[in-house]
C-alpha cells in the first residue's frame, strides 16, 4: 500500500469522480485507475461503484476513515519534519561538565537565548561518562565533556576539542606541599587524594596518569563538584589533582593553594582535553548548528583562567581523533 493510492482514494471519495480526482492529483485518468485496482487488490475488496458517479461501497466506506487518518498523519509528520528544518524546535538540550557550566557556558547561553527565544534551553552539569551516555540515549542534542575518543566511538558521533588544560594540585593554604612552587612527582604519593566519584571522566585520567608514573595514589574520598573539594582540602592533609577550568574560584581563595606538578626537562604537562560532541545528524537542524557555533566563538583565549589554551585543530569524527 503507497500514499499515493491512499491519496488518489480520497480524492475520488470527495470528488466523486475518477477524471476530477485525476486532476486533482496531477495524474492521468488511467493511473488514478490503476492505483485503486492495485489498492483494491491489496484490501481484497472493491471500494468504488463503477457508475456515472464513483460511489464507495460498503468495503469503501469501511476504509475511507483509516485512509483519512493515515494521510493525516503522513501530513503532520511532513509539517514536523519541516519544522525541525526551519528552526522550529521545542527544546535544546545539553549536558556539559561542571567548569564548562560555571565559566564557559553562561555567554553562550545568554546569546542563543536571545537568538532563538522560542526554543527552551536546558542545561545539565554532569560527570563525562554520563553526559556521554544521554548524548547516546537520544536525551540530549549536545554535551560538553573530557575527551576519550574510547567512549565516544561510532559513525554517527562527531567531536571538536575546543581547549586543553593542565591539571594542578589543590591544597589547603597549609598544606606542607604548598611551600613548592612545583610540586614534586614523588610527593604526590605521601597525601591522601580526593577524586571526583566513579563515572567522571578525571578519576579514571588522574588514577591512569598515576599508575603510569609509578605514583602511588591513596584515594580516601570522592566528590562530584567542585565547591566541595575546596571545602574539603581547605583544613586538611588531602590534595586533589584538579584541572585548571575547576581551579578558577580557588586562586582567588587565599586559605587553598593551587601548584603546578613539576616536570623534568622534554617531559610533558599533565593535560586533559574538552571536547564538544553530538551526532550528524544533529548538525542539520539550525538551532543545534548555531549553539555549537557559539560555543566555538564564544570560547575565546581572553576568557580563558591560566592553565588552558584554546584548541585549533579542525572537527574530527570520532574514533579517528
Amino acid at each position: 500500500m503507497r500514499l499515493e493510492q491512499l491519496q488518489a482514494f480520497l480524492a475520488i471519495a470527495e470528488t466523486g469522480s475518477f477524471q476530477q480526482a485525476a486532476r486533482q492529483c496531477g495524474f492521468t485518468q488511467s493511473t488514478i485507475s490503476r492505483q485503486i485496482q492495485g489498492l483494491e487488490a491489496e484490501v481484497g475488496l472493491p471500494l468504488f461503484h463503477r457508475s456515472a458517479q464513483a460511489k464507495l461501497t460498503l468495503g469503501g466506506e469501511r476504509f475511507l476513515p483509516h485512509a483519512r487518518k493515515i494521510c493525516q498523519e503522513w501530513e503532520r509528520a511532513q509539517q514536523e519534519l519541516g519544522d525541525l528544518l526551519a528552526g522550529k524546535q521545542p527544546e535544546l538540550c545539553v549536558a556539559a561538565i561542571h567548569s564548562v557550566c560555571a565559566y564557559y557556558l553562561p555567554p553562550v547561553l545568554q546569546q542563543f537565548c536571545q537568538q532563538f527565544p522560542e526554543v527552551q534551553l536546558r542545561v545539565t552539569a554532569l560527570g563525562s561518562d554520563r553526559a556521554l551516555k544521554v548524548l547516546k540515549d537520544g536525551l540530549v542534542d549536545v554535551a560538553i565533556v573530557m575527551n576519550n575518543r574510547f567512549l565516544t566511538t561510532g559513525p554517527e558521533m562527531v567531536v571538536e576539542v575546543l581547549y586543553e588544560e593542565e591539571i594542578e594540585v589543590l591544597m589547603g593554604a597549609s598544606h606542607p606541599l604548598a611551600k613548592f612552587s612545583q610540586v614534586p612527582r614523588s610527593e604526590l604519593g605521601r597525601y591522601p587524594h580526593v577524586v571526583f566519584k566513579d563515572g567522571y571522566g578525571m578519576q579514571r585520567l588522574v588514577q591512569e596518569v598515576c599508575l603510569k608514573q609509578g605514583i602511588p595514589l591513596r584515594i580516601v574520598l570522592e566528590l562530584n563538584t567542585p565547591e566541595t573539594f575546596r571545602g574539603v582540602v581547605r583544613q586538611s592533609e588531602m590534595i586533589a589533582l584538579l584541572p585548571a577550568g575547576a581551579l578558577v574560584e580557588a586562586r582567588s581563595d587565599s586559605t587553598l593553594a593551587v601548584r603546578p606538578v613539576a616536570t623534568l626537562p622534554g617531559e610533558d604537562r599533565w593535560m586533559r582535553s574538552v571536547a564538544m560532541v553530538t551526532t550528524r545528524d544533529r548538525l542539520q537542524i539550525p538551532p543545534i548548528a548555531h549553539f555549537c557555533q557559539l560555543v566555538r566563538e564564544l570560547m575565546l583565549p581572553a576568557s580563558l583562567p591560566p592553565g588552558v589554551a584554546l584548541n585549533t585543530r579542525a572537527t574530527v569524527a570520532l574514533g579517528s581523533s
